[in-house]
């Protein structure tokens, strides 16, 4: 797929835009006072593959806890604000490497640019964060579809700041509803030249969450549009990275860890295909290498996709043929068939590993 190009942003060392990578980003739920609590959870997201933190300043007592944050996190630190602009540019002083407003809450346009004016002389990135739930009222009043109102109100801002020479400049415009959210986003592309930050706010749990996030970015970053992505889930943030990356992957856009391929299972399977698969899903989590691994339950497809991927088994009646890369290895009985598969699976990523190196 060809992917609009945006101007590039710096957020610390990643850069957003620009034909670099869809990044993939993340908010701690920690209390922002809570050192340990929140650089834990930080951790956590980083080893899963979170690229850039957003971290919330509700008030001014989580300021020092913020600036202790941006000091030992392992990844670029985004500081979320609402309502009060004195915190967002005090958070550009406490080492805050973006900045994310909300055109609806932060205020009149002199509050606005005292923080651009904070940004620009400090080399950070604002986000303009556009919310269908918090719109200013301006624009939340008028009797116009809500993609329209998300997109006047992100391209007035946008306007805005730019004329204060400004423009690291990266823009979001969510709603909960996907079919809105997709409509604002496609304007957005055309209408403006920066780094778009994808998601469906208020997207869910982790179910329905993950399906109307994996619609709704799917179908921008298939059509090129999007540079960095946040999977907003009503569940552990590390979940959202998973949701994340399996997005990219299954877009192949990008890929850190392997794919599983398995059957739906029906009435020829004649193994606990979905025990095996779970187990063999549980376990591949702790890889970072980007295998392709199948587990096929019957003769139809299961010798055809097996053979297509680094490492499958297709399973017959109490047992599985493993293949690895196309070739038949092994045929083991049924409770060998999840050990047999990670022993081809941990060879291949030693090997992957090796030429890395």
């Amino acid at each position: 797929m060809e992917r609009r190009m945006s101007r590039r942003v710096m957020v610390g060392d990643v850069p957003i835009g620009g034909g670099a990578p869809v990044v993939v980003q993340s908010m701690t739920n920690t209390d922002t006072r809570d050192l340990e609590s929140t650089l834990a959870q930080i951790s956590r997201l980083a080893e899963a593959g979170c690229e850039l933190v957003r971290v919330a300043i509700p008030h001014a007592d989580a300021l020092d806890g913020f600036a202790a944050v941006c000091e030992s996190s392992p990844l670029p630190v985004i500081a979320d604000v609402h309502f009060d602009y004195r915190l967002a540019i005090e958070a550009i002083a406490r080492g805050a490497a973006k900045v994310r407003i909300n055109p609806g809450n932060i205020g009149s346009l002199d509050r606005v640019d005292a923080v651009v004016d904070a940004a620009g002389a400090a080399g950070v990135p604002i986000r303009i964060g556009v919310n269908a739930g918090s719109l200013a009222p301006e624009h939340r009043d008028l009797d116009w579809p809500l993609e329209d109102k998300l997109v006047a109100s992100a391209v007035r801002f946008c306007e805005h700041v730019a004329g204060r020479g400004f423009e690291d400049i990266v823009v979001s415009a969510k709603a909960s509803s996907v079919p809105a959210t997709v409509r604002a986003y496609r304007r957005l592309a055309d209408e403006i030249p920066y780094p778009l930050h994808l998601g469906v706010t208020e997207a869910g749990t982790a179910f329905s969450g993950t399906v109307k996030s994996a619609v709704g970015i799917g179908v921008l970053l298939e059509e090129g549009i999007g540079d960095t992505i946040r999977v907003s889930l009503t569940a552990d943030p590390v979940e959202e990275v998973a949701v994340a990356w399996e997005i990219l992957a299954a877009l192949d856009l990008r890929r850190r860890s392997p794919e599983l391929i398995s059957c739906p299972t029906c009435g020829r399977c004649e193994v606990d295909l979905v025990g095996i698969a779970t187990e063999v899903e549980r376990r591949l989590r702790s890889l970072d290498v980007p295998l392709k691994v199948a587990v096929m339950g019957c003769a139809v497809n299961g010798p055809g996709e097996a053979r297509e991927a680094d490492v499958g088994v297709a399973a017959g009646r109490g047992v599985g043929l493993v293949f690895r890369r196309g070739e038949p290895v092994r045929k083991v009985p049924e409770d060998r068939i999840v050990d047999a598969l990670f022993e081809e699976i941990d060879a291949l990523a030693r090997e992957s590993r090796t030429e890395r190196a």
